[in-house]
């Protein structure tokens, strides 16, 4: 923990400054403000960027996934705790994957969190956002993972078509309409192209279903996350594709995972 700095003398006076700001778990943010800060000037710089609504994980530059330290960055989407629940439905799904996709990967979270749980695999990640890209190959860097920029897809190299056995895709998927009602630290601080899911929220789902069966490996399983509300309408999306599909759901998350797999 470095020098506490004459604005904030000791750690109960940041504590008061995040709850001062509405930050309803001041104490824990405190601590891990406090240990990722490295001079005083840092730390104060931290509390102000917490303090003026910057989501706590871009102020210490990273987040915990499935027990990993993901490092992200400014105008990177945050992964959240809920897309745990997407990872460990892959992982019962196909137990023995071998080729992973992680599509829509934002800080590659999804992917790095696969790649540490199945051991060796061959791994892919992609997305359409430079900044994105560049967080993911280095959230990704010590399994070697193949890391590309481009539209779903067309980022990916043919080889990989036939051949995939999870292909997740944590989407987009907040109607164009509701993305200004959003908290404003995902409002103000993440990617549009990592909300905005189009009219209905499902513009992404769809061209991801449409088109995962001619990359997916026989016994491949695709996995989405959506919404309660829009579940239905997703698994739709799925069985018209050609998919085997069924949904799961996690009321401990809130979470609502869309999979969809070959045969």
């Amino acid at each position: 923990m470095p020098s506490l700095s004459p604005r904030f003398a000791s750690a109960d006076s940041v504590v008061t400054a995040l709850r001062a700001a509405g930050c309803v778990f001041a104490e824990d943010e405190a601590r891990l403000i406090l240990t990722s800060a490295r001079t005083p000037d840092e730390l104060a710089a931290m509390v102000d960027l917490r303090v003026a609504g910057h989501p706590l994980e871009l102020v210490v530059g990273w987040a915990e996934f499935r027990g990993l330290r993901i490092t992200v960055a400014p105008g990177v989407f945050v992964p959240r705790r809920r897309t745990e629940f997407l990872v460990e439905q892959a992982l019962a799904q196909v137990p023995d994957a071998s080729v992973v996709v992680d599509l829509c990967c934002g800080s590659g979270a999804v992917g790095a969190a696969l790649a540490a749980a199945l051991g060796p695999v061959e791994l892919h990640a992609a997305d359409i956002d430079p900044a994105a890209v560049d967080c993911a190959r280095r959230n990704t860097a010590d399994v070697g993972a193949h890391v590309h920029t481009g539209d779903l897809f067309e980022a990916l190299p043919d080889g990989l078509r036939g051949r995939v056995d999870i292909l997740a895709a944590n989407v987009p998927y907040v109607p164009t309409g509701e993305v200004a009602l959003l908290p404003s630290e995902a409002r103000d601080h993440e990617p549009l192209v990592a909300l905005d899911g189009g009219t209905d929220g499902l513009d992404v789902l769809r061209r991801v279903a449409s088109e995962a069966p001619r990359w997916l490996a026989p016994g491949g399983c695709l996995l989405v996350e959506t919404s309660e509300r829009q579940a239905d309408a997703a698994v739709d999306a799925f069985t018209r594709s050609g998919l085997t599909t069924r949904l799961a759901v996690s009321e401990e998350l809130y979470a609502q995972v869309v999979l969809g797999t070959r045969t």
